[in-house]
């Protein structure tokens, strides 16, 4: 019988999340080879934290898809309870489908119940079937999707410096999760908000009611250059706003460049992530057991 270290254990556990005498017990299978235990945790579908019904489910992907002609584009998260099982090829092909639904859906509508792409049944028939099969409960938890208004100038929409712009902004919005667009869209009540809290921070600091006033403004505007677009500091040329890029770009194609909306994800975001057990204390457990 191989010899197993409580490290090997650790290690699989943290990958697989199954309980921790059936890491053990997986690994004295596989003759002490950590690849060939999560097969053995796979195959006796013990890759699971808890009950799949109901389970948190706060890994998984953000997935997204551009249509053909560039007008379209769909945007979706798809969760799962585990790491290790987001990283299924099963999975990954759900999530891609399911962005794929998305990309022609109606604004609005019940992804679940739209057709799952290339296949039998709705997305949400295929959703409960992949939970039965990999033993993890699967959320489809949200979903957008951008189009393009007007036809455009398509000269200028096909120069490489105007894909490169988009290309360049995509990452910026990925980069520095901006949460407006410029400070015009910014909402009343998300700067009444931000001013109270730097208002409540000079109060502590002991600044007189005089001159609090003046330097919230001053804070306010600082503030709206990291969370606007617009206003944010250029990833990439970092001498420049992203405005001022747009700008110049215009002039440079003789077009009007106009970003209008954008939407970012960032997964598991806003999810209450259950605790894991303690794994010492798990292993104290098991010894005196």
């Amino acid at each position: 019988m191989a010899q197993v270290n409580m490290q090997l254990v650790k290690e699989l556990r943290d990958r697989t999340q199954a309980g921790l005498n059936d890491c053990k017990a997986a690994l004295v299978e596989a003759e002490g080879h950590l690849e060939k235990a999560v097969e053995v945790i796979l195959k006796k579908g013990l890759a699971k934290s808890a009950k799949r019904a109901g389970a948190v489910a706060s890994e998984g992907l953000v997935i997204t898809s551009v249509s053909a002609d560039g007008k379209l584009g769909a945007i979706a998260e798809v969760n799962i309870q585990t790491d290790f099982a987001a990283r299924n090829a099963e999975f990954i092909a759900f999530a891609e489908k399911v962005v794929q639904a998305a990309l022609k859906a109606k604004p609005g509508v019940d992804l679940g119940s739209e057709p799952f792409p290339g296949g039998a049944g709705t997305i949400e028939d295929n959703r409960a079937a992949l939970v039965g099969k990999l033993g993890e409960n699967i959320t489809v938890r949200r979903w957008d999707r951008l189009s393009i208004d007007g036809a455009g100038t398509e000269v200028a929409a096909k120069s490489p410096a105007f894909e490169k712009f988009v290309d360049d902004s995509a990452m910026q919005i990925a980069a520095m999760a901006p949460q407006f667009l410029n400070v015009s869209e910014m909402p009343a009540d998300a700067r009444s908000q931000q001013a109270a809290i730097f208002d409540a921070q000079l109060i502590e600091e002991g600044k007189p009611d005089a001159a609090r006033p003046k330097i919230i403004e001053g804070k306010l505007a600082k503030w709206a250059k990291d969370v606007c677009l617009l206003e944010q500091q250029s990833v990439i040329d970092t001498d420049k706003s992203v405005e001022a890029l747009r700008a110049a770009l215009a002039k440079e194609l003789g077009a009007d460049v106009t970003l209008s909306r954008f939407v970012r994800f960032e997964r598991g975001e806003g999810i209450e992530k259950p605790v894991a057990p303690d794994f010492a204390s798990e292993v104290a457990k098991m010894a005196g057991g």
